[in-house]
């Protein structure tokens, strides 16, 4: 006989599984209620058809502020068809071609246009209707800071913030997201740009152990059956969640541990099913960071992997080129743009040490083995 606690093959422990989808937005969104009314200031002209005020949302991963813009956007679509509001993610569009084209996707309700389009075609149509609807345009900027390499930036703020020179009574607004606290946008956009921008800054902290328990019980409540995961084991999970200190990696462990618990037949969260998926979960920010890398970045990270793998130290930077150069390809000027692009997303650190002049540092803030099994 089989034992009846045991999960028949068609029965699931999921109430609802869509909660611990990452870009699931909660209808219950607490712990942000300031954010989301400053937001609401900000955009409030472009509902009356001024421009929305230009803003930045600034805190670590993980801490609501995707969610909070989302939220905002969601309240905007529902009153008015005069604002327009798009939410792009920087980290799969992160050229001023593929933001034209969703804005343009956006706006005209067509296909965005073939590749070979000149700019000034899409940035005309997009004009075109806007004037013709009498529509306001907010863009929200998702992780903004992945724009920053070869000044895509500037190329995507000019056309956005100063096109009303050209096309009289065009109104458009910026959100930008940064999720990278050593960066600060303002002083990366150039002077056209920056007379123009004055955003204002919203910023999100790192929720506390209660808020953060207070979140996942939420979502457990809503997306799991009753009993499934008990409080000693949410205690675990809290724990984990404050270690890695994302938000993310706290929903992302609690549907790993289900889905294990789940394989196992069981109808509760044991210890066990948590401590095998944190060692998923953890790696959920450099899953994310590496699915967005364009080809040769890829190759040039997987060059270090492999070299970090041999190396039981920081590595020269130079040293590393000279290692590299002969499979990637790369000239000396791109491969220290990656180099400092895979810093400021957080995938390795790059330090300076004095000495006869300044040598440059290299460690990969991951095991090596887990980069390349990720790659």
């Amino acid at each position: 006989m089989m034992k009846k606690n045991l999960l028949m093959w068609d029965e699931t422990l999921f109430r609802d599984p869509d909660v611990f989808e990452i870009d699931y937005v909660p209808e219950q969104f607490n712990h942000r209620d300031a954010q989301i009314r400053d937001l609401a200031f900000q955009v409030r002209p472009g509902l009356r058809g001024g421009r929305p005020l230009n803003t930045i949302c600034r805190g670590l991963p993980g801490t609501g502020k995707t969610t909070s813009v989302k939220k905002i956007l969601a309240e905007v679509e529902k009153a008015t068809q005069k604002l327009v509001p798009i939410h792009i993610n920087c980290q799969i569009d992160n050229t001023r071609f593929a933001i034209f084209s969703r804005i343009y996707q956006r706006i005209t309700g067509h296909m965005s246009p073939a590749s070979g389009t000149s700019f000034k075609r899409i940035l005309d149509a997009i004009a075109r209707n806007m004037q013709q609807e009498e529509q306001v345009l907010l863009v929200a900027l998702d992780d903004a800071n992945y724009l920053l390499y070869e000044d895509e930036i500037n190329r995507v703020l000019y056309p956005l913030l100063r096109s009303h020179e050209t096309y009289p009574d065009l109104r458009i607004g910026v959100i930008a997201i940064v999720s990278d606290m050593t960066i600060s946008l303002q002083s990366k956009v150039d002077a056209r740009v920056a007379s123009v921008f004055r955003p204002t800054e919203i910023y999100f902290p790192p929720y506390s152990e209660e808020e953060i328990r207070g979140i996942l019980e939420e979502r457990i409540l809503q997306g799991l059956y009753p009993n499934v995961l008990r409080s000693g084991m949410l205690d675990l999970v809290v724990e984990q969640t404050m270690k890695s200190g994302d938000l993310r990696v706290g929903i992302d462990l609690i549907k790993r541990a289900t889905l294990n618990a789940e394989k196992e037949a069981r109808r509760s969260v044991e210890r066990e099913d948590i401590c095998k998926a944190y060692e998923i979960s953890r790696y959920l920010h450099l899953a994310f960071s590496l699915r967005a890398l364009k080809t040769e970045e890829k190759q040039l990270l997987r060059q270090i992997a492999e070299i970090s793998a041999q190396a039981d130290q920081e590595m020269n930077a130079g040293e590393i080129y000279r290692l590299t150069k002969e499979q990637t390809n790369i000239s000396y000027t791109k491969y220290y743009e990656m180099i400092r692009k895979f810093d400021a997303m957080r995938i390795l650190n790059l330090n300076y040490r004095q000495g006869k002049g300044r040598t440059q540092l290299i460690s990969l803030r991951y095991d090596p083995e887990r980069v390349l099994d990720h790659l």
